[in-house]
């Protein structure tokens, strides 16, 4: 072989292993080499994806399939937007979009062994639509969704997941509740993720997810001057104005990593079991209910398997209202606000910073019914059953809606002995199929001549029920 020859056949070995060289027809028998995001990359019918430990190759795509619809109505939605995000937040896909009927296809790029098959992972859906409520917004949560071998079943060359969870009900906005919609991308190298906020006057009237691109779209935003904003660990991004029309408007925001800050402080567990642990998250305070006590967190914002000590690296300038114990792990923050620790805190983040007062942290009541562990659906009147407290004097009981509106409370449900749950029943309530409710449930002690303080309450994203 010539010298000329073997240079040759080096250059087109090269070009073979770096994907640049494929025929059109990738993804047979052989699996060959192909290169991920490139135009006819492989055959109709085919995708490219990751191998592990090896070149790229053509398999079957893997689809999440489903349907998004009215919860009061079950009517399918068209046009509402699906992305499907890891366990830490960040987006899995890009977004898709539901058909006239609601139902809808979500290509999810899942690397694979040699052979095609693929590892199990567990991911989440979020959706939106004009004139519905975000899912998941708490109390409600999204329950993971199996991506495995197992799950997947083979449908005219696709491998498709579709169970209960692919199916998303929405929750209609009150009326009035509705408006345009911004549509914009994220300029920086890792784009997704991006927890976008659309701000009017202080007040967080639209959200949205990233996609692995780096689009979104902000729903139901109302006519006027809006800040659009952008939050994710590990990316800063300047925010920009938009008048919105309340029609269609556009916008590009642009992230940099400069300007990040390291978050610490402290938890203080008391009267709990030893050996929990807790989160502390930080949620953007424009998203912040007062009332429900709840709001969104952005991606990678959160310490976990926090005793005592905590850090969260890589925080992008803004307010943040600080929450421990808000995700279920038997512990809530301690309600009594006649000690120190016990309010919620916000900070405003422009560098590194440390929260001076340590988080106090107590062990919560337990919920028995309805909601212990997952979204429970009611007949009739609904009974609330939780832990006792054994030194309580009595409890406060409070009903929230969807939106975070108290629908029903009950600031004197006695104490109990002898029991060790409470129950306790509303009778002649007035709840709305369809929609979703949590209760909560406070101990206190009331001494004659005193104040009353608060020992403990059930934890902020248990109790959750629907109505049939």
């Amino acid at each position: 072989m010539t010298t000329r020859t073997s240079t040759f056949v080096l250059f087109v070995s090269f070009l073979t292993a770096i994907g640049l060289l494929v025929g059109p027809a990738c993804g047979g028998d052989d699996n060959e080499v192909c290169v991920i995001g490139a135009v006819d990359a492989c055959e109709a019918g085919l995708v490219c994806e990751e191998v592990v430990g090896g070149m790229p190759a053509c398999f079957a795509p893997i689809e999440l399939r489903g349907r998004v619809f009215d919860a009061s109505t079950d009517v399918g939605i068209a046009d509402a937007t699906i992305v499907a995000l890891d366990v830490n937040g960040a987006a899995r896909s890009d977004v898709a979009r539901s058909g006239i009927d609601g139902t809808y296809s979500l290509p999810i790029a899942v690397p694979r062994a040699e052979d095609g098959t693929f590892n199990s992972e567990s991911i989440k859906l979020r959706v939106d639509a004009d004139g519905y409520q975000t899912f998941p917004t708490a109390p409600r949560s999204a329950l993971p969704i199996e991506v495995s071998e197992s799950a997947a079943v083979d449908i005219e060359g696709v491998r498709v997941i579709m169970t209960a969870t692919t199916d998303v009900a929405l929750i209609g906005l009150p009326a009035g509740g509705g408006g345009g919609r911004i549509e914009g991308f994220i300029m920086h190298p890792d784009p997704s993720g991006v927890l976008v906020v659309a701000d009017q006057g202080g007040n967080a009237i639209s959200t949205a997810i990233s996609d692995r691109g780096g689009n979104f779209i902000l729903f139901n935003v109302p006519a006027g001057t809006t800040q659009v904003e952008g939050y994710r660990a590990g990316i800063n991004i300047a925010p920009a104005t938009v008048e919105a029309s309340g029609v269609l408007d556009t916008v590009s925001l642009v992230g940099t990593s400069d300007g990040l800050g390291t978050v610490t402080g402290s938890v203080n567990i008391v009267n709990a079991p030893g050996g929990l642990l807790t989160s502390v998250i930080l949620v953007v305070d424009s998203t912040f209910d007062e009332t429900a006590i709840r709001g969104e967190a952005p991606a990678g914002l959160r310490a976990e398997m926090v005793s005592s000590a905590f850090s969260i690296e890589g925080v992008p300038p803004g307010r943040y209202a600080v929450l421990a114990a808000f995700e279920n792990d038997q512990l809530v923050r301690d309600p009594d606000e006649s000690i120190a620790g016990t309010d919620i805190v916000r900070i405003d983040v422009a560098g590194d910073l440390d929260i001076a007062d340590s988080f106090k942290v107590t062990e919560a009541l337990a919920v028995v019914s309805p909601g212990a562990d997952t979204i429970e659906v009611i007949t009739g009147d609904p009974t609330f059953v939780w832990a006792d407290d054994s030194s309580e004097d009595g409890y406060e009981l409070r009903v929230y809606d969807s939106f975070g509106e108290i629908v029903h409370e009950n600031t004197m449900i006695p104490g109990v002995s002898g029991s060790s749950d409470v129950s306790y029943t509303w009778t002649g309530a007035a709840l709305e199929v369809g929609l979703v409710y949590q209760f909560r449930a406070w101990s206190f002690r009331e001494p004659p001549s005193g104040t009353r303080t608060f020992i403990s309450a059930t934890e902020d994203l248990r109790g959750v029920f629907a109505v049939e």
